[in-house]
């Protein structure tokens, strides 16, 4: 067999296994697998904190892609030598063995065998094509990781192709209507529309990479090069003129029952895809990001394949951030009908047990309310106790207030129930949840810690009730997508700012909305979930009264250490009558320069002046 007809007949293959895609049982079966509403709820939270309360269709069916990749990366897994079958232990290559007949009705026709590198029985590691088994074993290497997230995006209706790189790797690409195009996605990397990601950050050297799709088969290279020239250079298998009548005639044959209106529909579409593909092959790159090396696989592995990259971290940042707006009203919002509750709790002279039992029972409620379908929120929470009912009799009003917060009603009977319900569209709910957890433990812990607790109010924590919000946000650099700027606004303690050249030197600045002066009397920062070296320990904190042009000190610290993961440290300025429209933290430098390239932190909260509210109150008197 020449090369031409190897090449066919590996292109061929590609196209009878996307055909599987198709069968309606099969998709039926996948979907099950999939958690739709946790991921559709995730889809309508990231849109929602783009300002995008109501967004289109197109935005919709977007974002929850986008959700299915991340989902996708966390629920499959890779595959290097598997654990022995027997024993748990670490295994070694060994040889290739013989299908089995229960092997060969799901597409296994190789199999690796891996002997125990303790008990020396032989595992059996077979290389399944079929992606329902896929959905089923969840397990492998890029071959299966792209053939089953490919299966997925079309079990969802995307119109998807699966891209073969000759040079070893598979990924997925699917039509986004918001983009109006096909969409890079790498579903063992969790990267999407990044396609220089194999020439830039693994340094690849790419030669052929085909999209294959029922509707045919493409030669889609110039879209993850910019390099044409010597990716043209490598191209020596079969000659161009070959290649392109091949892809035709097979892609004839794929559409040879299609429509006239639908093939003129392709065509098209094929032909503003090929013009595209050639702008972006002489287009510049971006050199403001920043692409990683392969993550996937084992780390000798990817070296011996030279795909390391120059980035071991596997951060894809971006050093020109654009302005972002922060959706967080909300938070401020909780804050303070939180601090509505915590008020009364010193006037009911509550024991620290009692207290935490109070905060443990609302703890409860919001755990439910965010286990249950986001659509349909709902709740009813039923007195257990004489004692119970007179709390809510005592607290509802404050409590109203506090689930109002979370654009929730509710309504006490004379019998102690509650009974929740949604009062807004269900988006702004999400937003909240996640938000009155992490406030709601961080209460508890410190109540926790309180070793002289004489009445509750002496421990509760420093609430936020002049919090400033909705301004935007403005960094030297981010990680994308999960360690963007906005993320050290957004009131939850896991996710994160994360700059990937900030150990040495950064910047964060926040414009506050509409320009309006505030006087920045404390400010709250909170760790990262992980990587102690990446704290913040020196920084200076600036504003600004005209947006930014010129700055004035107002507060400088260094030397501090974050003891703990998701640690709140607050800080009181001392100088006074500084009004500013814009502040800015500039870190100097973070715990372990030598150790890490970057900088990270959990949350940032900018507390304007108080008022004699609960804050106010309680911080004079935990100053006496």
């Amino acid at each position: 067999m020449d090369d031409r007809e190897k090449f066919e007949k590996k292109i061929r293959s590609y196209v009878d296994q996307v055909r599987l895609y198709e069968d309606p049982k099969s998709q039926e079966s996948a979907r099950k697998t999939v958690p739709v509403d946790e991921l559709q709820e995730k889809a309508i939270v990231s849109l929602a904190k783009e300002g995008k309360y109501e967004p289109s269709k197109q935005e919709q069916d977007h974002a929850f892609l986008l959700q299915l990749l991340f989902w996708f990366k966390q629920s499959f897994r890779w595959v290097n030598a598997p654990s022995c079958e027997h024993c748990g232990d670490t295994t070694t290559f060994q040889d290739m063995g013989d299908p089995l007949p229960s092997e060969l009705q799901f597409g296994g026709y190789r199999v690796e065998l891996y002997g125990c590198n303790s008990c020396q029985k032989v595992t059996r590691f077979p290389r399944f094509n079929n992606p329902v088994k896929l959905t089923e074993t969840r397990r492998g290497r890029c071959g299966e990781w792209a053939n089953c997230f490919t299966f997925y995006c079309r079990v969802f209706g995307y119109e998807s192709q699966l891209i073969l790189d000759l040079t070893d790797h598979v990924w997925t690409e699917c039509f986004s209507h918001l983009l109006g195009r096909f969409m890079h996605l790498d579903p063992c990397e969790a990267v999407y529309d990044q396609p220089l990601l194999y020439e830039k950050g693994w340094n690849k050297k790419l030669n052929y990479v085909i999209a294959i799709s029922i509707d045919g088969v493409r030669d889609v290279t110039k879209h993850y090069t910019r390099q044409w020239n010597e990716v043209l250079s490598r191209r020596n298998i079969i000659t161009e003129e070959i290649l392109s009548n091949m892809l035709a005639e097979i892609t004839r044959q794929c559409r040879s029952t299609f429509t006239s209106q639908l093939l003129s529909e392709l065509e098209d579409r094929d032909e503003k895809e090929n013009q595209a593909r050639e702008r972006n092959s002489h287009s510049v790159d971006d050199s403001s990001v920043s692409l990683p090396g392969r993550q996937s696989g084992d780390k000798e592995w990817r070296k011996s394949r030279l795909e390391i990259g120059s980035d071991e971290e596997g951060s894809l940042s971006s050093s020109a951030c654009s302005v972002r707006k922060c959706v967080d009203e909300h938070v401020t919002r909780i804050y303070s009908a939180f601090g509505s509750i915590l008020s009364q709790l010193p006037d009911e002279e509550f024991s620290k047990s009692a207290t935490i039992e109070v905060l443990s029972f609302i703890q409860g409620i919001v755990t439910d309310l965010k286990k249950s379908a986001f659509r349909t929120r709902t709740a009813l929470v039923d007195s257990d106790s004489d004692e119970t009912k007179a709390f809510l009799h005592r607290l509802f009003p404050s409590l109203k207030h506090f689930l109002g917060a979370l654009s929730l009603d509710s309504n006490l009977d004379n019998d102690g129930r509650v009974e929740i319900w949604l009062a807004k569209e269900p988006v702004y709910t999400s937003l909240a949840l996640p938000v009155v957890l992490d406030a709601l433990e961080e209460v508890i812990q410190d109540i926790n810690k309180c070793d002289n607790f004489g009445r509750a109010f002496l421990c509760l924590p420093r609430l936020k009730l002049n919090r400033i919000h909705s301004g935007s946000v403005l960094a030297s650099g981010e990680e994308l997508p999960f360690g963007i700027a906005t993320s050290a606004f957004d009131g939850i303690r896991s996710s994160k700012w994360e700059e990937p050249n900030g150990a040495k030197g950064c910047w964060i600045m926040y414009k506050v909305f509409d320009n309006k002066m505030e006087e920045l009397v404390a400010y709250e920062l909170i760790s990262a979930n992980d990587a102690p070296e990446r704290d913040p320990m020196d920084w200076i904190v600036e504003g600004s009264e005209d947006g930014g042009n010129s700055w004035h000190l107002i507060d400088e610290q260094t030397n501090q250490i974050f003891d703990n993961r998701f640690q709140r440290r607050s800080f009181f300025v001392t100088k006074t009558g500084l009004l500013s429209n814009t502040f800015r933290f500039r870190f100097l430098a973070v715990r372990d320069g030598e150790s890490t390239s970057r900088l990270q932190i959990g949350s940032i909260d900018l507390n304007k002046e108080m008022t004699n509210g609960f804050y106010g109150n309680s911080m004079q008197r935990l100053k006496v």
